[in-house]
């Protein structure tokens, strides 16, 4: 799960009891589900929406500001 963001479109079927895209996205805003849509207009929805655990940040640089403000 871990390797994973968004739930699978069996997933989304399961959790809303259809297959049918606009009574996906419909169960979704009636459940407050926060979700979007691809560009076939299929709802999209995170795994961190459902789990309630936020996801995961990427390993990176910490950022430091803006250049400006480093000391010369």
């Amino acid at each position: 799960m871990a390797d994973r963001i968004f739930l699978t479109r069996d997933e989304l079927r399961a959790l809303t009891g259809t297959a049918d895209r606009g009574k996906q996205a419909a169960c979704l805003r009636a459940n407050r589900i926060p979700y979007t849509l691809d560009i076939f207009s299929r709802p999209v929805v995170t795994l961190a929406a459902i789990t309630g655990q936020p996801a995961a940040k990427e390993p990176g640089a910490v950022w430091a500001g803006p250049s400006f403000m480093k000391a010369v």
